[in-house]
């Protein structure tokens, strides 16, 4: 069920109730009219919301806590002769009034000019479907003979649900192989995994919520993650409402342990600890770990994407954005290659790091981890809100190679390195609205046709490149 229905029901469900309180009100006024002034201007309540609404329910879990206010507006007590939820003991709605659970409660006493909290919750059951259900009930307040009612309003879903005691295998892994189906979300609960040698596809349009702390963990076998421009595969938290849209940390995210060569394309990561962990190579030889293309990778709470301990990344048209720490890490990881990316900081935590951090080692205390990096940067722009976007830290061990041709680079000294050529310094890219991660660029931004002619012949959204083609994952 889209929005616009959504919203439709909302606005038919408040006008069928309307309808009942004015016919309501008639039958009052004629069976009481002398009592009609009274009825109309005294011991009325006022709420803080009409329509309680839960967006979107997974089935079997319980809901977030929603809550309701209500007002004595009048400067003399009132007393509430009865709340009620009307589907009583068998809804899947559960309400507590002051500190009071229960279905009915009577005589409450409210204050002239003071108010009270109610607080609903709601736990769905199942219905074998694939599309969104609307599950509905409402309280009734009762003062001074009238009825007064707030709406209750989720919308429900059915998901395949993944769980694992991350105790080790022996307590019940999820393990997984084949393709997902795509007609209901899935839902992560601890980590869902890809097993050494099996594969796992992930069709166009799926939908991924994983929990708090939650992955989905490839070891030793291979992710094909397959999204389509406007079907785009989505993985985020399993916090849904509005308020959590751009809250980080929500889960850790997509984990490759020496895993097969694997392909993302067309996702969207967002919300995470770290969007994508690679960690160790597979034995892939001049093979990528992992292979992104046109992806979203953005507000994660550390990294966009970590590559560590040998691991190789590929990313083609990818915009990874607004990571608490860094965009892009790597941490003795053995070779990077981005082309027409955007990368760029713009986060507004504390740790906030330069968009780009590229070591060649990582010590730990205790040892120290070293790879050899070839890292080749071709039409990307790497910007943000800090003095510097990019810095390396070499330990000089064994010998790293570096090409970074044709970008948009922000450096607050600019680089007298020979491994830089055609770099625009410190040029501000013209995002248009960086602030609500959009990262597309207006017609007089330096990125336009500053790029170099590569295999790349489509932007994120499809749009032809030109030629030359702009630098970013956008062609405007």
């Amino acid at each position: 069920m889209d929005n616009r229905t959504k919203n439709t029901y909302i606005r038919r469900l408040k006008y069928t109730f309307l309808l009942f309180s004015l016919s309501a009100l008639a039958v009052l006024s004629l069976n009481t009219s002398c009592k009609k002034a009274l009825i109309l201007s005294k011991g009325n309540l006022a709420f803080s919301k009409d329509t309680v609404v839960f967006d979107t329910v997974f089935t079997t879990i319980g809901s977030t806590t929603q809550q309701l206010k209500i007002y004595n507006k009048e400067s003399g007590t009132v007393v509430i002769e009865e709340v009620e939820l009307m589907g009583g003991s068998a809804s899947p709605y559960r309400i507590n009034l002051d500190g009071l659970q229960g279905t009915a409660f009577s005589a409450i006493e409210l204050e002239g000019k003071d108010s009270l909290f109610l607080f609903v919750e709601v736990t769905l059951n199942p219905n074998g479907g694939t599309l969104p259900m609307v599950v509905e009930d409402s309280i009734r307040f009762r003062t001074n003979g009238k009825d007064q009612y707030v709406i209750l309003a989720a919308w429900g879903q059915d998901m395949y649900y993944h769980y694992s005691n991350l105790s080790g295998p022996s307590s019940g892994w999820d393990l997984n192989e084949g393709v997902w189906p795509n007609d209901k979300p899935h839902l992560i609960y601890g980590a869902a995994f890809v097993d050494e040698n099996k594969q796992l596809t992930i069709p166009a349009g799926t939908k991924i919520y994983l929990h708090k702390n939650s992955f989905l963990y490839v070891y030793k076998g291979t992710l094909n993650i397959q999204g389509t421009y406007q079907n785009e595969v989505v993985i985020q938290g399993d916090r849904l409402e509005s308020d959590y849209d751009k809250v980080a940390g929500q889960y850790y995210g997509v984990y490759f342990n020496e895993a097969k060569t694997s392909s993302i394309e067309y996702a969207i990561i967002k919300n995470g600890t770290t969007g994508v962990h690679i960690e160790k190579d597979g034995g892939n030889g001049a093979n990528p770990t992992v292979r992104l293309k046109n992806t979203i990778i953005q507000n994660h709470a550390r990294y966009g994407i970590m590559n560590f301990a040998g691991g190789k990344v590929d990313a083609e048209n990818c915009v990874i954005t607004n990571n608490g720490f860094h965009a892009f890490i790597n941490l003795a990881g053995s070779g990077f290659n981005f082309n027409q990316c955007t990368i760029a900081g713009y986060a507004t935590g504390d740790g906030q790091l330069p968009a780009m951090g590229i070591s060649d080692f990582y010590d730990d205390g205790n040892s120290v981890l070293a790879a050899n990096v070839t890292g080749t940067i071709k039409n990307c722009v790497i910007y943000g809100n800090m003095e510097g976007e990019i810095a390396f830290n070499l330990d000089n061990i064994g010998t790293n190679a570096f090409e970074i041709d044709h970008c948009v680079i922000k450096m607050n000294t600019p680089s007298t390195e020979s491994f830089y050529t055609n770099i625009i310094w410190n040029q501000n890219p013209e995002f248009k609205n960086p602030q609500e991660f959009d990262y597309d660029i207006w017609s007089t931004s330096p990125l336009v046709n500053a790029g170099v002619a590569s295999t790349v012949i489509t932007d994120i959204k499809g749009k032809p490149r030109s030629n030359p083609p702009d630098i970013g994952a956008y062609e405007f």
